[in-house]
């Protein structure tokens, strides 16, 4: 059985951070309707590949969900929003500050229409402090969120990285939120407010580059390959590891841009690997001996390690590492990761057809369970379930679901009628 069946979700988020959530969860088996305004979710017009077709963008995020288009500007669609929260245990939005509230759906008027829901916001600096009015993107999360500042070279510009760690990683926040507060409302009947702030999620993540702030105040990070002695912030360190052991990226033939193997010298495989490299000499070369030789001296001990990886590819290196037990592995572009065995045996890019544009590729569900495998459909067409979920979730007539289109509940058009006069007390 699909570990969330029995949950339904109204997901009023768009383009990236609320929707990786709310995906997430319909692939665990959650009833999850996009609420979308008549224009719908600004990515299915967004970086278009094929003419009137929804984008790779909205697609690729909003599998297995069914869209419902709602006015909400409109008092017959405000109608309809109310009757779905009453019948939703989660209400999720990313609208920017204050939106929500401006449209008459802070929370306390949500928890008061329903008692039981949650309510599941995505902010990026959060709703209190100095810069809770800011709007916020993904690379502006980044940046202030201590991410940018840690990578990339040291003589060299920060860099946002290619993860969207910023939205996507903000999303799997919210669902843990989510997920908890649900167990919380099981136990107790009653709802609450969950926020997650994607300058806060980005912090989370960085949570060893503030350890290693913390190490500062007390000496030199001798396992940073740049100089640290006296720094008040954690620099850019490249393609350090970050942790006890050292690593980083050697590079391999034939030289393109892709053709590095990343590896991590333990200390426990550090004498099989000197012998395979360079012999008995570079095993006993007292600058390589321990650990804390090897981290003074390791811009000569990658110098010496590229040139032996000069001479074979990515993967003929991996496989050498991997009978010494050397933690490695091949940088893996997107056309590599397309088109590997690994990822295709674990269903992490699958293929999916799409009424619009065809046959297309999704990443995969990364959360396996056992007794509830994910199944992935297609995300729909804009408005497709609009009638569906009238009919079944709030238990509207052919005549209601007619007076209510009219009266502009569902659409852009100004209402056909005049004034509008709620259907349900």
């Amino acid at each position: 059985m699909e570990a969330l069946k029995g949950i339904r979700i109204l997901d009023m988020t768009h383009v990236q951070a609320g929707p990786t959530g709310s995906q997430l969860m319909a692939w665990l088996g959650a009833d999850v309707i996009k609420l979308e305004p008549p224009t719908g979710d600004i990515t299915r017009g967004q970086l278009r590949d094929v003419p009137n077709a929804d984008s790779l963008y909205f697609t690729m995020l909003n599998c297995n969900k069914r869209s419902i288009t709602v006015n909400m500007k409109n008092p017959a669609g405000k109608e309809v929003f109310i009757e779905l929260l009453k019948q939703c245990d989660v209400v999720m939005e990313n609208f920017g500050p204050g939106v929500i509230e401006r449209l008459g759906f802070s929370w306390e008027k949500v928890h008061a229409i329903n008692p039981r829901i949650v309510m599941a916001s995505i902010k990026g600096f959060g709703s209190s402090g100095p810069y809770a009015e800011f709007k916020a993107y993904e690379n502006v999360a980044q940046a202030m969120g201590g991410a940018m500042s840690t990578t990339g070279v040291l003589d060299g510009p920060p860099f946002v990285t290619g993860a969207q760690i910023g939205d996507s990683g903000t999303g799997l926040h919210l669902v843990i939120g989510i997920l908890a507060a649900l167990h919380h409302r099981n136990r107790t009947g009653q709802g609450q407010y969950v926020e997650v702030a994607m300058m806060d999620g980005i912090m989370n993540l960085c949570r060893v580059k503030f350890r290693d702030h913390q190490r500062l105040t007390r000496g030199p990070l001798s396992e940073y390959s740049v100089p640290t002695q006296g720094l008040k912030a954690v620099p850019r360190g490249g393609n350090d590891s970050g942790g006890g052991q050292l690593g980083n990226a050697i590079r391999c033939k034939p030289g393109g841009p892709d053709d590095y193997l990343y590896i991590v010298v333990q200390e426990a495989v550090w004498d099989a690997l000197a012998k395979r490299v360079g012999g008995e000499k570079f095993a006993t070369d007292p600058r390589f001996a321990k650990i804390g030789d090897r981290r003074k001296n390791q811009n000569e001990m990658w110098r010496l390690l590229n040139e032996f990886s000069s001479n074979y590819t990515k993967r003929e290196l991996m496989a050498i590492l991997n009978e010494l037990n050397v933690p490695c592995g091949p940088i893996m572009s997107t056309d590599d990761l397309a088109n590997d065995e690994h990822v295709r045996l674990r269903e992490m890019y699958v293929e999916i057809d799409h009424p619009q544009r065809g046959k297309w590729y999704n990443v995969g569900m990364p959360i396996k369970l056992s007794a509830s495998p994910a199944k992935i459909e297609r995300s729909p067409l804009l408005g497709e379930h609009t009638d569906e979920i009238l009919r079944e979730v709030l238990g509207y007539g052919e005549t209601e679901i007619a007076t209510m289109k009219e009266a502009g509940a569902f659409s852009k058009e100004p209402p056909k009628v005049q004034p509008y006069h709620p259907l349900r007390a």
